[in-house]
Formats: structure tokens, sequence, C-alpha cells
């Protein structure tokens, strides 16, 4: 039965107000938050000490180092690999854009390779395609919460002798076989800003069971010094180093969400199943899969649209944008949450990050090629996806899933009504 769209004027699916906002704020957090604003240490303080050693226990790492962001995080695993100038990097050609900039933070060369459209990851059957002498590690983006194949990465990693980082900043408890993201490659970043599942506002994490790899990640993250901020400092800079160190507020709050973490990812996982369920019969949408041994934690639920049985290849991003809009009128909260792959931006296509042409007019570095065409898959999926992460986030629950999934269906079953919105009106 037709109903009128919400963007025309008819009633939404789900009400406004219906989902509730992220993340839970509680007693908890506020008892922490407000004891460290009492105490005297508010740059890195005891909070920050507490909270590596709570992190590096319930995930599983010898050694972690918290951060004032996954970018800082992912930068120090560039760092503590002696990743350089002219060496390469192979990293997935859709992600978010520190994903590949922190090679560049380092002077190394991206070098990218197409995704596994079912699974959103890098396609792990063409990382060997790209290994070329200069190849000197692999970041295996574990985006939206579900895990890369890190058996297959791993073997190649083995085979060409090359370094693993895990770029696991959206996928906190993730896992693989059974094991937990962060602790299958050499060192691994987290993030902790606002829209993680493992919130404290901004911040991130950097983790790794190597004492020689936690010592040169140490040296970036404190200017270059060797000694950390808890121990007696001589205040020299031994190399070349930036400030990524957390403070003791941001900390606190980490530490108070820490103990919810678990409980969040379990509804995540009723939530996602429940918003799956509704959505299963609805035509033309492409539901997001959880491979056998792999654990999603649903990050972010991604929806992609079937474009060729929509008819609208030609002009998919336009139409995505157009059902988009309208499910966001009916109170969805989705959203495209990155609209360009990675070697389509500017600061990979002018090759000029430094000025002059660095890092890829280095006398060490080899000519790339980033031509969009190279990664059909990115371009795809780039043009066909919506994505949301608080409606299926604590405290809601499955009820909101199911309003959520009224709101979508409700577009798609009524597709012939957005030849009737003014699209210039509605911008």
């Amino acid at each position: 039965m037709s109903e009128r769209l919400a963007i025309l004027g008819g009633e939404q699916a789900c009400p406004t107000g219906t989902v509730r906002p992220w993340p839970p704020i509680d007693d908890i957090d506020r008892e922490m938050v407000l004891a460290s604003l009492e105490q005297d240490k508010h740059t890195f303080g005891p909070n920050c000490q507490e909270f590596e050693k709570e992190f590096a226990e319930w995930n599983g790492n010898q050694h972690c180092v918290t951060t004032n962001s996954g970018t800082g995080s992912l930068h120090m695993c560039v760092a503590a690999c002696d990743c350089g100038p002219g060496d390469e990097v192979i990293v997935p050609a859709y992600s978010w854009s520190s994903s590949v900039t922190c090679v560049l933070h380092h002077n190394a060369i991206p070098v990218f390779v197409d995704l596994d459209f079912d699974t959103i990851n890098i396609d792990v059957d063409k990382i060997e395609a790209a290994i070329t002498p200069r190849t000197k590690a692999i970041i295996a983006v574990h985006l939206h919460g579900l895990a890369v194949n890190m058996d297959k990465v791993l073997e190649v990693a083995e085979r060409h002798d090359l370094k693993v980082i895990e770029d696991a900043c959206q996928a906190h408890g993730a896992t693989f076989k059974g094991q937990k993201v962060g602790t299958m490659g050499d060192c691994a970043a987290f993030s902790l800003n606002q829209n993680k599942c493992l919130c404290s506002g901004e911040g991130g994490m950097f983790v790794t069971d190597d004492d020689d790899m936690l010592f040169k990640a140490r040296q970036l993250w404190s200017f270059g010094e060797t000694r950390t901020p808890a121990e007696t400092r001589d205040y020299h800079a031994y190399a070349l180093g930036w400030m990524y160190r957390n403070n003791d507020l941001t900390a606190a709050f980490g530490r108070a969400q820490l103990t919810k973490l678990d409980g969040y990812l379990r509804q995540q996982k009723v939530n996602a199943a429940r918003l799956s369920e509704c959505l299963q019969e609805v035509p033309n949408l492409i539901l997001p899969t959880e491979p056998p041994g792999h654990e999603h934690t649903w990050y972010n639920y991604t929806l992609r649209f079937d474009m060729e049985a929509l008819g609208h290849v030609e002009d998919a991003a336009d139409y995505r944008n157009k059902m988009m809009k309208a499910m966001q009128a009916e109170g969805v909260q989705t959203s495209v949450w990155q609209s360009y792959m990675l070697p389509k931006m500017t600061v990979f296509q002018a090759k000029n990050g430094y000025g002059h042409g660095c890092p890829w007019s280095c006398p060490h570095a080899a000519e790339v090629d980033y031509s969009p065409e190279n990664y059909p898959v990115a371009e795809l999926h780039s043009n066909t996806h919506t994505g949301m992460t608080v409606p299926l986030r604590s405290p809601n629950g499955p009820e909101t899933a199911e309003l959520t999934a009224a709101g979508i269906s409700k577009v798609i079953n009524n597709l012939d009504q957005l030849d009737e919105v003014d699209w210039e009106a509605a911008k």
C-alpha cells in the first residue's frame, strides 16, 4: 500500500526523538571525570596510566599507549614499523583518510588495493600483486567493526617479510577466529572519538607486544624523547617527534566508558540482528555481511543499494542521495560515511603532500599509479552505500531498529514518489 513519504509531507515512520544520543552518560562517568578535575595532574595524569593498563588487559596486549587521537596512534604505528622515505605501505582504497595519510606523515608512499565488496575491507587476494621491493608494511583496516581476514594478510606478510599494522579505530572488540583485533598484527591503533564504540570525546590507543616498537612509538608520541612523562624526563629530543599524548580528563571519561563497553557491544549485536531481520525482504537492498569466523561489532551498519536492479547505474550517487534524503525525512539517522574513495582525494591525485611533490618526489621513491579506474569496487561502494551508527547504539534497543527499518522500507517501497520532490528546495 502506498504511503505518503515524509519528505512530501507524510507522517514520519521513525518519529523525531526516537533515536537517543550516544554515548549514554551515567554516574560512573560523572564520578570519574569529576575526580580527575579535582586532582592536580591534568596533562598525562594517573587516569592515563590506569587507562593504558585497563585497555591492554581488556584487549589482550602487552603494551598500550594512550594518545590524543586514532590518527596519532596510526602515525605511531607507521614509525614503529620503521617506514620512512621511499618505503611503500599497502592500504585499502576505501577508508577514512587517516588510514592512509598516516603513511604520508612519515614520508612513506601509500599503495592502494581495491576492496572486497561483501566485507568493505581490503581485498586480501589482491595484496600480493601490489607488493614491490620497496614495500615495508600492510595496513589492515577493520572497517565499520568487521575484521579483515587476518590469516591471509599474515600469510602474505610472512612470505614477503612485511610488517602488519592493524587499523582497529572502528573495531574495538571485533574478532577473527576468536581473536580480538589489535592482537594479530605487529602493532595496532584504536580511536576513542565521539562516534566510536569506546568513546572519550577524542583520543586513541597504540598497542603492541613488541618492546622495540613500543620504544619507537613513544619517541614519536612525546617530542622525540626516550623517557615517558611517567618517568624522570630529561627533555632531550633524541629523534624527530610529535606530541600525541592524551590528557587526564579524557582518560577518566574513557576509563568510565570502558567499564560498560562489553554491554554496549552486546546491545549492538542484538540491534543489528533485529534490523537485518526487518530488512530481509525489502527489495533492492544489499545487507551487510558477517562471514564465518568473524564477529562483527556493528560500529556502522552499512546498506548498499542495487543500482542495476533500480535502473540507476549511470547516476548511482545522485539517486542514492535522493533515497537517503527521503529516509532522513522519515527520521532514519543515516548518511554517506565517505563519498570519495581515497585514491580520488586531492592529496593523492596531486601527489604534493609537503610541496615540491614530496614525498612522491623523494629520490628514494618509485612512481605509483593512483588512477581511479584501478579501483572499481571502491568506486561502486562509494556511490551506492549509506550507513548508520547511533540507531544501533545503547541506550537504543531493538524497538529503535524496528522503527529505523520501517523508515527505510517505506522509502524503498514508494520510490515512485521521489519524482514529485523539489530537490533544489530539499537541499
